[in-house]
């Protein structure tokens, strides 16, 4: 039985969802070998059924464990830490805990310390900031992007152009929205010896769920490029391996991958890529020595030149403990039932069609699970093929207290070339000097040219079970038969 052939009624019948789960569990008999998950979801993240949540966003925001916060709580309580710029005792006790939290990451990304640095930032966008200002860019050198690029990254351009350097995209294809090999090597072979070029993409797409080979980090690197690799929507449900792939710069951020603390990210830099680095500026923690009179500073080596300030010293510990916590469980276990439960999904809403036989969801990317994550981008339409306004989407979501994400998930690139949209198109955007509001483009896009400027997206994660996909599936289901106009 597919569940794609009940009558959206039926989906939210109590029955429906035995039965289906009865199916999903016969149909993917690997699903059952994460039962711990399943434990964890009644214990750690009870909350989430106890308040009545389907949570798919994953993508915005990894869920913390109770435990984790518990933890931390404890250790705050029992202590009295101190600004660890300093070498009293309440000050050493916090340079323990934050060197203990750096050397947890470097184990947990198999980096060794001899090889990398790890860098904590405030987010992904913080340690992206700090590569694009001090990279040195120059007249001759090139900055190379895939169009799937989170806008964080994408700013880096900013810093690329001001001082004089290129800027390339390197389109992703649809359907799939993948990377064109000929194209890339096209690109790459773009570069000029002794200049300095750097190469950013996505391990993870945000906005398809893509993954790209990361064996093109190797290659760029023959090519002469420098890679720049974001690692925010990968690393929550899959093994980043530094001891096997060897990426110049690693952005990413922690309440991705476990929800909490926010506010706490990092950059992992290869040693010799880092030396290429030249800071624009001096903070407080940053320098060795710094004077007024004498109008000079010395940087201090390593992380140090590039923790602006004081580290967040109390937050730091609760990294230790998250990522200890998904140690604990096995980054393959969570691996292993997102793609189960992607799987379904995907094949689950790809057979939602009208009874004209006109397909209920239009889905960017890949509608397999073969090298893509538990992030699903898509669009409803009507009978008539009209798009479903995903704004309305969202908001009849918000009222079965389900949480997904609607936009363009800061990913203008992958979106433009999912929804068709031209450079004449895009263009019109920028023409007048007056600021256009992203509603006031989306309308403009959807009346003038029939395009959609922004999509559904639904994101799976730790905590995710059959239920959720289920449930959904069923919201899904509520727009079978019914014109755009009236949702």
């Amino acid at each position: 039985m597919s569940v794609s052939t009940l009558f959206p009624a039926q989906l939210y019948a109590p029955f429906a969802l035995e039965a289906a789960r009865t199916v999903f569990l016969r149909d993917n008999p690997g699903y059952a070998a994460t039962a711990r998950l399943r434990d964890l979801r009644a214990t750690e993240y009870a909350r989430l059924d106890r308040q009545g949540h389907t949570y798919l966003d994953y993508t915005g925001g990894g869920l913390y464990a109770e435990g984790q916060v518990r933890r931390h709580l404890d250790l705050l309580q029992e202590n009295v830490f101190g600004n660890p710029h300093s070498v009293n005792p309440t000050s050493m006790a916090a340079t323990r805990l934050v060197d203990a939290a750096r050397a947890y990451v470097y184990k947990f990304f198999r980096a060794s310390p001899e090889e990398y640095t790890v860098i904590f930032t405030a987010n992904a966008s913080g340690a992206l900031k700090l590569v694009g200002e001090a990279y040195p860019f120059a007249p001759g050198s090139r900055y190379l992007l895939t169009f799937d690029n989170h806008n964080s990254v994408n700013g880096i351009r900013e810093f690329a152009q001001a001082k004089g350097a290129e800027v390339l995209y390197l389109p992703v294809v649809p359907p799939d929205l993948r990377i064109s090999q000929e194209r890339l090597e096209e690109f790459l072979g773009k570069s000029e010896p002794g200049q300095a070029n750097l190469f950013a993409f996505p391990a993870q797409s945000n906005f398809s769920g893509v993954q790209h080979p990361l064996e093109l980090i190797a290659q760029a690197h023959a090519a002469g490029w420098d890679v720049l690799l974001d690692g925010a929507a990968f690393t929550p449900t899959n093994r980043l391996d530094l001891s096997l792939w060897k990426p110049d710069f690693v952005s990413l951020s922690f309440y991705k991958i476990f929800g909490y603390p926010t506010g706490v990210g990092c950059l992992l830099a290869r040693k010799d890529a880092l030396k290429k680095l030249c800071r624009p500026w001096f903070a407080g923690g940053t320098i060795t020595i710094a004077s007024v009179q004498g109008c000079g500073h010395y940087l201090a080596d390593s992380e140090a030149a590039f923790e602006d300030g004081t580290v967040d010293y109390l937050n730091l510990p609760a990294i230790h403990i998250g990522l200890e916590y998904i140690d604990s469980i096995g980054m393959e276990l969570i691996h292993n039932r997102v793609v189960e439960l992607t799987g379904w999904l995907l094949k689950e809403l790809a057979g939602l069609c009208h009874s004209n036989g006109a397909p209920l969801v239009r889905i960017y990317g890949p509608t397999d699970t073969a090298c893509r994550g538990g992030t699903i981008a898509f669009n409803f339409y009507d009978p008539d093929a009209v798009l479903v306004d995903y704004h309305k989407v969202e908001q009849l979501a918000n009222s079965f207290n389900i949480s997904l994400r609607t936009g363009c998930f800061c990913n203008p690139g992958a979106g433009e070339l999912a929804h068709g949209l031209t450079t004449d198109e895009m263009r019109e955007a920028f023409q007048n000097e007056e600021r256009m509001t992203l509603e006031q483009f989306q309308a403009i896009v959807l009346s003038k040219h029939k395009k959609s400027a922004g999509a559904v997206r639904v994101s799976l994660g730790i905590a995710s079970n059959f239920a959720d996909v289920y449930r959904f599936l069923g919201f899904a289901a509520g727009f079978l038969d019914r014109p755009a106009e009236g949702q």
